[in-house]
């Protein structure tokens, strides 16, 4: 991606030089209403590390109810120096730029989220954020969540290298804030509450894959716009998307699938919708919850 010289976000809090979170237990990041993001003990472990999710809540040592959030303190929201953490404002702010376009034409006003960049732990409104969770969106107060250090993970550990592979991450995860702009965060963490854990779990898959989608949807507009992805960008987006579906991140901890257990969604599925965004550009292509068999 030729990146550089492109405008930076203003909503971007860098705690990297803060303690983190400091003491108390575990706040939680259980998916719906208190936390959604990019799901045996190693298979928690790993799907926390990509999806955003504490990983005892995906073991179920996590009551649903939870303490209440500690209140967080004022950030003065900062510009990084640092190449990575440059580079993830610039893909925020083309988000701003793509979101912002595409609900303006629907006539809807849309407000972009705030990154909070950290390293090891930090306070959410959803709990306690940690870098084990991995990169994740928190809807009570509507920002992205990114321990840089996540990137080398996803490209050493997982086979996903690449900056566009980092993009569509942040896209992903800018994904979830969009859902909860348009209210189908709500809707579907309501209809949660009354299902059963296999019935729950596949919502959650919809609800994930159609984040993939919307990244792709922005994939498409910002590329139109900017034209500056280069040969092979593509390619690591969908790759990523690859690595990172339940099924492969299951066969790779412990060398068996359980797809009842499916969280997000399968390698082929994210590529799929993920794919149907970027070459639709339209988030009415990313109805998700009316399309059966994928």
């Amino acid at each position: 991606m030729r990146w550089q010289g492109q405008r930076e976000s203003e909503n971007v809090e860098d705690l990297r030089g803060d303690s983190g979170g400091g003491g108390g237990g575990f706040g939680g990041l259980p998916i719906g209403g208190r936390g959604l993001s990019l799901g045996g003990v190693v298979v928690a472990l790993v799907a926390g590390w990509i999806f955003g999710i504490n990983p005892l809540a995906l073991l179920g040592l996590m009551d649903s109810g939870g303490p209440p959030p500690t209140a967080q303190r004022e950030v003065t929201p900062s510009h990084p120096t640092d190449e990575r953490a440059r580079f993830a404002s610039v893909v925020l702010a083309d988000t701003e730029d793509v979101w912002g376009a595409i609900m303006g034409r629907a006539q809807r006003n849309y407000e972009p989220p705030r990154m909070v960049l950290f390293r090891g732990a930090t306070r959410t409104a959803c709990g306690l954020g940690e870098s084990a969770a991995g990169p994740f969106y928190c809807p009570a107060d509507r920002k992205v969540y990114i321990d840089l250090g996540f990137f080398d993970t996803l490209s050493q550990r997982l086979g996903a290298p690449g900056d566009f592979a980092q993009a569509y991450v942040i896209a992903h995860e800018v994904g979830h804030h969009v859902q909860q702009e348009l209210g189908l965060t709500q809707r579907v963490d309501a209809q949660r509450q009354r299902l059963s854990q296999a019935q729950a779990n596949q919502l959650s898959v919809r609800l994930e894959l159609q984040a993939d989608c919307f990244a792709g949807v922005w994939a498409h507009h910002s590329q139109r716009g900017k034209g500056w992805l280069e040969q092979g960008d593509i390619e690591e987006g969908l790759n990523a998307a690859s690595q990172i579906g339940d099924d492969t991140l299951q066969r790779r901890s412990r060398g068996t699938v359980v797809p009842e257990s499916f969280t997000h969604g399968s390698s082929a599925q994210r590529v799929q919708w993920f794919r149907r965004g970027l070459q639709s550009g339209q988030p009415a292509q990313c109805n998700t919850f009316e399309t059966a068999g994928s």
